[in-house]
């Protein structure tokens, strides 16, 4: 498996990143692990996990799966969710948290560093300069290689990446938006201004959560073991929409028609991107990771990107006028 340059740095990452949001939630241990160490062994060095998935269970299988061969991974973790248990300073961006929370992430990962230490979304209160400060602690203290920005907007990349260079700390080398062929809002501004100041786009969600592989048909109520089902928030809020289930369908039929499952062939599209060194996906089962894995065997054509284009006009969702109420618009304050 060939490997690539993430943004501009020399670390060297696989077209595939484990995701691992499910593993000690919907995917126990065992499995977790199993899926871990088949994605090594096919090329895989890429692993991404976070402080708040699972309430830090994921972080824990995560360290134990990777820890006999932790150099050969390229680890990475985020900061700024934090728990939702109405204490101060438990979650944001501010250095006390920052601080707090890359030891506590160290400890459950069973490591002494992280190669990428992502901001997971934009804290409105903190600073850019107090996170980029605490930030470039952590370079120097060697608790963190590199890092990065995850759910920023454009402005706020082109932001955070001038205050790093002012305060002299290494720039951010990644950049994690929101990215898939029913949502293309991420190609207006986040993967423009990312690509400009040097930082690789790891998108993730490239199957807007399950929607892309076509088991949910509109007007169907969706199995209960699906993410629909369970009434996930986030898939409920985001690609839950009858134009995208409807284009879901439509993006099947095409890509059977071309021989291909319609999850490899939305993975592949992610990745034809050419500002996208790698893409997340995150598996439940083997067999998610089983499918997964064959979009690497998939090339996308011109006739492919025309298709896609017809579908979902080039940098928007699928719905028009849809906006993700996690990345809210913010130009219009009321006097």
């Amino acid at each position: 498996m060939s490997h690539r340059s993430l943004g501009r740095s020399g670390l060297q990452v696989s077209p595939l990143t484990l995701g691992s949001m499910m593993f000690g939630g919907q995917t126990d241990a065992e499995v977790s692990r199993r899926i871990i160490d088949t994605a090594f062994d096919q090329g895989i060095n890429f692993i991404d996990t976070a402080d708040v998935y699972n309430a830090g269970r994921s972080e824990e299988i995560v360290g134990q799966a990777i820890a006999a061969r932790r150099d050969d991974w390229v680890l990475a973790s985020k900061v700024g969710m934090g728990q939702a248990d109405g204490r101060a300073n438990r979650n944001g961006l501010s250095r006390k948290h920052i601080l707090r929370s890359i030891d506590a992430s160290l400890r459950r990962l069973g490591t002494d560093y992280l190669d990428i230490y992502y901001l997971h979304r934009e804290d409105q209160l903190t600073p850019l300069e107090e996170s980029v400060s605490a930030i470039g602690d952590l370079l120097r203290q060697g608790k963190i290689r590199y890092w990065g920005v995850s759910n920023y907007r454009g402005w706020r990349i082109a932001e955070i990446a001038n205050v790093a260079e002012r305060l002299g700390v290494a720039k951010p080398i990644v950049s994690q938006p929101l990215y898939n062929l029913v949502n293309r809002q991420a190609e207006v501004e986040q993967i423009t201004a990312a690509a400009f100041h040097g930082l690789g786009v790891v998108p993730y969600s490239p199957l807007a959560r399950g929607v892309l592989s076509g088991k949910y048909q509109p007007g169907v109520t969706p199995d209960g073991d699906s993410r629909a089902g369970r009434n996930d928030k986030r898939i409920l809020e985001t690609e839950w929409r009858d134009e995208s289930l409807q284009i879901a369908q439509q993006v099947k039929q095409y890509a059977e028609q071309r021989g291909v499952g319609v999850v490899e062939f939305a993975i592949a599209w992610v990745l034809n991107n050419a500002a996208v060194p790698s893409a997340i996906v995150g598996p439940r089962t083997e067999a998610h990771w089983a499918t997964y894995i064959k979009a690497l065997d998939v090339r996308i054509t011109a006739e492919d990107e025309a298709f896609v284009d017809s579908l979902v006009t080039p940098g928007h969702a699928s719905t028009p006028g849809y906006n993700d109420p996690t990345h809210f618009v913010s130009g219009r304050p009321l006097r």
